[in-house]
C-alpha cells in the first residue's frame, strides 16, 4: 500500500518574496496540498531577478512545505547596461514599456531575448539544475514532479530529470508558449520559431500529463501534442484573502479600478472613449468618476485616457502588495476586466478574474464574445461581456452602473463561486495527482 503522504516536487521559478500573478497558482495549490497531506518540496532559484516582490504572500508557506534552492545566473544585468536601465529597477514583463517609445537598445535586446534565450532568459539554469536534482532525487525520492511554466525552462529542467529518474511528471501550464499574447513581439527569424514550437511539442509529448487553466488552452494543447493526457484546474481564488464590507467600506466617489499590469494589448481606446461621452453627457459622473489604475501601465494605455481627456480622472498606483490589492478590490465600486486583445484572447482566464468575483463587486468586462471569459461570466452573474469594439454597449453599462451608485445600490450578484475556491480547486488536483502517481 502506497504511503498516506507522497511525496512532489515544484519546479518554479517564481516563490515567495515573489509579487504578482506568477506565484499565486502553485503558492496556493501548495498551501491546500499540504493541509491535505501531500509532502511538498519546492525548487526554486536563490538568486532571480523578480518583477516584483510581495512580502504579504508569505503567510501562505505552510510550515511543511520544504524549499531547496541553487543560484541562476539570468542576463539582466547586460540587458539593463544595455538598454540604460538602473541596476536596482524591475524589468517588467510582457514588453510593458512605461518609456513613451521604446528605445533601440531595447527593441534589439528584444529580439537577441527572442532569438538566442529559447525558451527564455532562465535557459542557463536548466542543466545546472538537471544535475543538482538527479542527485537530490536519487537521496530523496519523490512519488511525483511538477512544473509550472512560463518560464517554459522549468518544464525543460522536469523533462531532463523525469524518465531518468522513472517518476511521474505533470507539466503545468498557466499561460501558453508559442500561444501567448506578446509571442509576435519577439520578432523570431524562422529558424528560432521552429526551435519554439519543437521544444513546446517535446515537453508535452514527454510529460505524463499537462494540466491547463481552460477549455481553449485545452484544445490548443491536444493539436500540438494529441496524445497527451489534458487535465483543466482553472485559477481561483483564496476565501482566506477576501475581505467584507465591515472591514474595507465603499469609496464615496464612482471608482473604476483596473489591477494589475495595463499592457497596450488590453487598452481599449473606445473605453476611455465612452467614458468621455457620457462625462459630456452628464456634468455629475463626470464629478464623480476615479478611474483606480493599480499596478503598471504602459505609456500608451496613459496615452489613450489623456487623448480622452480624462487625465483629471485617474489614480495610479504603481504597484500594491497582495493583501493590499484584496482591500482595493472590495471598496472599488466597479471592477474592470479587460481581456488581451490577442489571438489567444478566447483563452485567457487569469487568477484576476477569480479574485475580481470574490471581492463581491460588479465588473465591467472587455473581450471576445465567444471566449472562455464570456462563458464564466454568464455562469457565475449571467452578465454579458461587451466587444471591443462596442462602444454603445460599454457606455449603456456606466450609465446603469452610475445610476445605481447614485441609488446606493450598486451590488453584485455572484453565483456559484466557491466551485473556484483555491480550496476546492486543491481537492481537484490532489485526484489528478493521485491518478496520475498510481498508473504507473
Amino acid at each position: 500500500m502506497r504511503q498516506s503522504k507522497p511525496k512532489v516536487l515544484l519546479i518554479s521559478y517564481y516563490w515567495p518574496p515573489s509579487g504578482g500573478a506568477g506565484v499565486q497558482r502553485w503558492l496556493k495549490f501548495s498551501k491546500y496540498l499540504s493541509k491535505m497531506g501531500w509532502n511538498i518540496t519546492v525548487y526554486c532559484p536563490e538568486n532571480p531577478e523578480y518583477p516584483s516582490t510581495d512580502d504579504s504572500l508569505k503567510k501562505d508557506l505552510h510550515p511543511n512545505i520544504k524549499t531547496i534552492k541553487t543560484p541562476i545566473w539570468e542576463p539582466y544585468s547586460f540587458y539593463k547596461k544595455f538598454t540604460g536601465t538602473k541596476k536596482g529597477e524591475k524589468v517588467n514583463t510582457g514588453f510593458l514599456s512605461e518609456n513613451e517609445k521604446p528605445k533601440k537598445a531595447e527593441l534589439f535586446s528584444r529580439w537577441v531575448r527572442g532569438n538566442f534565450f529559447i525558451p527564455d532568459a532562465r535557459k542557463f539554469w536548466i542543466k545546472p539544475s538537471i544535475k543538482y536534482l538527479k542527485k537530490h532525487l536519487n537521496e530523496h525520492p519523490v512519488d511525483v514532479i511538477v512544473s509550472t511554466g512560463p518560464p517554459h525552462s522549468m518544464h525543460l529542467i522536469a523533462k531532463g530529470i523525469a524518465k531518468e529518474t522513472k517518476t511521474p511528471w505533470l507539466a503545468d501550464f498557466r499561460d501558453p508558449w508559442t500561444n501567448i499574447d506578446f509571442y509576435e513581439e519577439l520578432m523570431l527569424t524562422t529558424g528560432a520559431d521552429q526551435k519554439h514550437h519543437k521544444l513546446e511539442k517535446a515537453v508535452c509529448d514527454s510529460a505524463d500529463a499537462l494540466l491547463v487553466i481552460g477549455p481553449t488552452m485545452k484544445k490548443e494543447f491536444e493539436v500540438i501534442s494529441p496524445q497527451s493526457k489534458i487535465h483543466i484546474v482553472p485559477n481561483g481564488f483564496d476565501p482566506s484573502d477576501q475581505l467584507t464590507i465591515d472591514q474595507v467600506p465603499l469609496d464615496k466617489k464612482f471608482t473604476i479600478a483596473h489591477i494589475g499590469s495595463f499592457s497596450p494589448t488590453r487598452n481599449v481606446p473606445l473605453l476611455w472613449e465612452a467614458l468621455s461621452e457620457v462625462c459630456n453627457e452628464n456634468p455629475e459622473f463626470k464629478d464623480q468618476l476615479l478611474i483606480k489604475l493599480v499596478g503598471k501601465v504602459d505609456h500608451v494605455v496613459l496615452s489613450s485616457i489623456q487623448q480622452a481627456g480624462l487625465q483629471n480622472n485617474i489614480e495610479k498606483t504603481p504597484y500594491l502588495q497582495h493583501d493590499e490589492v484584496t482591500a482595493v478590490q472590495r471598496s472599488s465600486q466597479v471592477l474592470l476586466l479587460i481581456a488581451n486583445n490577442t489571438k489567444n484572447a478566447k483563452g485567457i482566464l487569469t487568477g484576476k478574474v477569480f479574485e475580481y468575483l470574490a471581492a463581491d463587486r460588479p465588473i465591467l468586462a472587455i473581450g471576445p464574445e465567444d471566449g472562455d471569459l464570456a462563458k464564466l461570466l454568464e455562469e457565475v452573474n449571467g452578465n454579458p461581456i461587451i466587444d471591443y469594439l462596442n462602444k454603445t454597449e460599454m457606455k449603456a453599462a456606466m450609465r446603469k452602473f452610475f445610476l445605481l451608485y447614485q441609488q446606493e445600490a450598486l451590488q453584485a450578484d455572484h453565483r456559484n463561486i466557491s466551485n473556484f475556491s483555491r480550496e476546492e480547486l486543491s481537492s481537484q488536483l490532489s485526484a489528478i495527482l493521485t491518478e496520475l502517481i498510481n498508473s504507473k
